[in-house]
């Protein structure tokens, strides 16, 4: 999986218009959800380096397992190309040292 920790925190919120530096955006019924780089922010992004399928089964619920094993909360968000899950700031570390747990397991 080769999970990569983003130096930046993170923020989830609700806005009209996207800031130009979002990193994702959802579009809901009551908004849009906003994902983007924020000093205060309350999350970390960790990014698999390697190419995973939107068709793949079983990979997010291996590491949100992992994940929820250690108490810690995950939210993932996936590209065409890569998976990003967002952890709680504090537990950044804690959720790299599960994910490369599981990668050993994986090998």
């Amino acid at each position: 999986m080769r999970p990569q920790l983003h130096p930046d925190r993170y923020d989830f919120t609700v806005c009209e218009n996207a800031p130009p530096d979002a990193f994702a955006i959802v579009c809901e019924d009551e908004g849009l959800t906003v994902i983007a780089p924020r000093n205060a922010g309350e999350w970390a992004r960790i990014s698999l380096s390697v190419h995973s399928s939107l068709s793949a089964v079983g990979l997010s619920a291996a590491m949100a397992k992992a994940l929820a094993d250690r108490n810690i909360s995950c939210n993932i968000v996936a590209g065409c190309y890569h998976d990003h899950l967002f952890v709680p700031w504090p537990r950044r570390q804690d959720a790299m040292a599960a994910l490369a747990a599981l990668s050993e397991t994986a090998a």
